[in-house]
């Protein structure tokens, strides 16, 4: 106990600060001055756009929160909105950013009109009966964008982890929050909605302690803490995400000939819209939580592994010896599969009173847990037999066979759509004691064994 406490426990909360040592290596410890505002990831990629034939005249009218949502609040009621009302300023600087669009006035255009009758009627009493110079007409849009702030979901996944021994632990906590972003182009000449994409992001909060709480000696007791919590600026992220549409619409509309590039950038415009119809791809197979799910048709499999048992007897002290099988899989469909095995291995024990090299196979249905994730565990039930191999060639004859029945569990991680990693531990139990020759207790001999290998798909 003492060696977990002197060395374990302090490294777990060393583990714990340094994984978020960003945050707690820059404590406020004085006020900041005023400065420009932060940049988020997506700001890069839209001055990075290709630049456009033409750009478009577009009008905003109101980008604001339509969610409804008020800030989650663990005790009371909070009457604070969830996300910014000023949807509207971040969208227009995110379509300023782009070099695509020509922003217009539109969301106070009442103030706009006014002023320019100040102005007008300024200019008919200073120059009375004097022409003047005319204001110029206002621009027109060609195109309006809509949309809003749809959702924010809070608490979409929670957690943590914590450990105290003697009054010394560390925890941390975290929690994801969502929030959800539609924009629409609508043509103004026929009110046609051209296109509408969809962006979201997650908001994270975490919050890690340690603490330390003890006697040293007698009479003599040591306190100390430290810790921090983190919340993600929701503000940020819809920044992030309304970015992240007017990055999508842009790209949208040159796939869609709404909108040309400049023909001199042709090869930089044919790349990103390549790169952006590769994360769109990605984006249909990718569920809520980032969980990327692949579409597992069934196939034909054969694996080549290595593998290792240990044997469970009358005899003591087991050792793990080599082997090694090859494996015809047959899906039944992307969760289930069926497996021949056919295998060699070696059993043996630590006083050399037995050693003896068998031949097995066995038949397996294997049940994938998540089938259309890259690694997914399953669990695998199945029967077979063991030829005594040793005793076959000893005795020049036949051998005994005996029968038995395996389960067990696995896991599968898939490099490419031909090729995965498998690797399983299960356990054998035979309908007999005498597979070491002896007969001995109340109970059969047993077996474990460990693989690992490569599962080759033949019929991609």
């Amino acid at each position: 106990m003492n060696f977990i406490f002197k060395t374990w426990l302090p490294s777990l909360i060393v583990m714990l600060l340094l994984s978020s040592c960003g945050a707690y290596m820059n404590q406020p410890l004085s006020s900041s001055p005023a400065r420009l505002g932060e940049e988020t990831e997506i700001t890069d990629d839209l001055r990075r756009l290709p630049l456009p034939r033409e750009k478009v005249v577009a009008a905003v009218y109101k980008f604001r929160d339509q969610s409804g949502q008020y800030r989650p609040a663990e005790i009371g009621a909070n009457w604070s909105t969830a996300v910014t009302q000023g949807g509207t300023s971040i969208l227009i600087k995110a379509m300023d950013d782009s070099g695509w669009f020509v922003p217009i006035e539109r969301e106070n255009v009442a103030n706009l009109l006014n002023e320019r009758k100040t102005i007008r009627s300024s200019r008919q009493q200073y120059e009375q009966n004097n022409a003047g110079p005319v204001l110029p007409p206002l621009l027109f849009a060609g195109i309006i964008l809509e949309g809003g702030i749809v959702s924010y979901d809070a608490n979409i996944v929670t957690g943590g982890a914590g450990l105290r021994y003697f009054g010394a632990g560390a925890s941390g906590q975290y929690r994801q929050d969502r929030v959800t972003v539609y924009l629409r182009a609508i043509s103004t000449s026929n009110g046609k909605v051209l296109k509408t994409v969809y962006t979201s992001k997650t908001i994270l909060s975490q919050s890690v302690d340690a603490g330390l709480f003890r006697f040293v000696r007698f009479q003599r007791l040591l306190e100390a803490e430290t810790g921090f919590t983190y919340n993600e600026p929701s503000e940020m992220a819809v920044t992030e995400a309304i970015e992240k549409a007017v990055y999508a619409l842009v790209m949208e509309g040159l796939i869609d000939g709404l909108w040309a590039a400049d023909p001199e950038q042709q090869k930089a415009t044919d790349r990103q819209v390549a790169l952006f119809k590769q994360e769109r791809a990605e984006m249909q197979e990718t569920q809520l939580l980032g969980r990327t799910l692949y579409d597992r048709e069934a196939s034909a499999s054969i694996t080549v592994a290595a593998s290792g048992m240990i044997y469970d007897g009358d005899y003591p002290q087991s050792r793990l010896r080599p082997g090694a099988e090859v494996g015809l899989g047959i899906s039944l469909s992307p969760r289930f599969q069926a497996q021949l095995n056919l295998g060699t291995s070696q059993l043996a024990v630590a006083s050399e009173l037995y050693e003896e090299r068998i031949l097995y196979g066995d038949l397996n249905l294997i049940t994938r847990i998540l089938p259309g994730d890259r690694l997914s565990p399953y669990l695998l039930l199945g029967a077979g037999a063991i030829l005594d191999q040793t005793n076959t060639l000893s005795a020049g004859g036949t051998g005994q066979t005996y029968l038995k029945a395996n389960t067990g569990i696995g896991m599968e991680f898939y490099i490419n759509d031909w090729m995965a990693l498998d690797a399983s531990a299960d356990y054998h139990f035979l309908f007999t004691d005498e597979l070491d020759d002896i007969r001995s207790g109340r109970y059969n001999d047993l077996l474990w064994r460990v693989r690992a290998g490569v599962k080759f798909f033949i019929n991609k």
